[in-house]
Formats: C-alpha cells, sequence, structure tokens
C-alpha cells in the first residue's frame, strides 16, 4: 500500500510540474496578431478562437491526472489505522473504559469521567 501511495505521489508531483510548464508556454489572446493593432480583443480579428490546440488540450489532460491523484492520495491517507486483522470497525476504535475508582461498582461499559482535583473543587464551591 505505500508503494502505490508513493507512486500516486510522483505521479502527482510530476504532473503540477507538467501544469507550471505547459501554462508558462502558452501565450495569452493579447499576443496575437490583433494585438500589434492596437486593439486588445485578438480574437474577434481573425474570428472566433477554434478548437482546443495540443498545448491547452495537454494542460487540461495533466489538470485532471492532477486531481486524480490528489483525490487518490486523500483516499489513501485518510488516516485511520489498519489493525491486525486487516480490517477497520468500529468496535476496535471503541475507548477503554476504566474501572471505577471509587467503592461504586462499575457499571458495564460506562465511560468513567476524570476525577476532579481538591484544589480546583474548593475553588469552584467557594465562588
Amino acid at each position: 500500500m505505500q508503494f502505490f501511495a508513493n507512486l500516486v505521489l510522483v505521479v502527482q508531483l510530476l504532473s503540477a510540474i507538467a501544469i507550471i510548464v505547459l501554462v508558462l508556454v502558452q501565450h495569452g489572446k493579447g499576443a496575437d496578431m490583433g494585438a500589434s493593432f492596437g486593439s486588445g480583443a485578438s480574437g474577434s480579428l481573425f474570428g472566433a478562437t477554434g478548437s482546443a490546440n495540443f498545448l491547452s488540450r495537454a494542460t487540461a489532460f495533466a489538470a485532471t491526472l492532477f486531481f486524480g491523484c490528489t483525490l487518490g492520495l486523500a483516499f489513501l491517507s485518510n488516516g485511520r489505522p489498519v489493525t491486525s486483522s486487516g480490517t477497520d470497525n468500529v468496535l476496535d476504535r471503541a475507548p477503554i473504559v476504566a474501572p471505577a475508582a471509587s467503592g461504586a461498582a462499575a457499571i458495564p461499559g460506562a465511560i468513567v469521567a476524570p476525577a476532579v482535583p481538591a484544589s480546583i473543587a474548593a475553588s469552584g464551591a467557594a465562588n
């Protein structure tokens, strides 16, 4: 499982670097021929922008790969420990119940509150 998480992390890092490089290589809309005529709307000079070129499609693919790896890493590192039996269920994560500190009989399954120090109890009773 750790090997798979490392593999997904490497793919995520490579896709992030690819996104950075592809975005920096592409030129904006203002860098076309229309910008040299003083017009800010270069796309309207030669018609509407057509279908996506190779760089924009590669950027979209790298972004999809990046988000997929991010979801995969979130799923793989959810922080739940796997027990020795290989399964993870609610009963394995149940809190451990301490026996009653006083002479009273403990109720099975009850969670005992921690004892309050005498100095805190005395200051609370004085107010």
